[in-house]
């Protein structure tokens, strides 16, 4: 989660929401990267979590990311859970809660529907404190 947070401080710099997520392979190497670049790059699937799960799966070869760990400084949302389901991934941990677009337990629960053919692990509140530091720091400048 450290590494995630260092790499969410550098999407703030760049005037994108400060969000960052690594993955994690089974034997705990990071093989993918991200953060929004929403902004930076005008594209609205631009979340940290994509990012990535796409970094990762390029490394890996392959989509199915099935034994790794996505882990995100705020609650997926319904596109970033479900991107990490339909990549297979193992376990999904994650800092901030997000009370209004979250969809791993907080306002949906995307990961755990019993509907999905996969359901992975869920860690959340990870470093929490910190997460939520760096929105609240973000949106205070940005917001006035």
């Amino acid at each position: 989660m450290r590494q995630a947070l260092e790499h969410a401080a550098g999407a703030a710099a760049s005037g994108d929401v400060p969000i960052g997520a690594v993955v994690l392979d089974a034997t705990g190497a990071v093989i993918g990267t991200g953060v929004n670049v929403r902004e930076r790059d005008a594209d609205p699937t631009g979340h940290a979590e994509v990012v990535a799960l796409r970094e990762a799966a390029r490394n890996r070869g392959e989509w199915r990311l099935e034994g790794c760990t996505l882990v995100v400084t705020l609650e997926p949302c319904t596109m970033c859970a479900g991107a990490a389901v339909l990549a297979r991934v193992g376990r999904v941990v994650f800092g901030a809660y997000d009370e209004k677009a979250g969809a791993v337990g907080s306002l949906w629960d995307v990961v755990r529907d019993r509907r999905l053919n996969h359901r992975p692990e869920v860690v959340g509140g990870v470093l929490a404190t910190e997460s939520t530091a760096l929105l609240d720091a973000f949106f205070a400048e940005h917001r006035g």
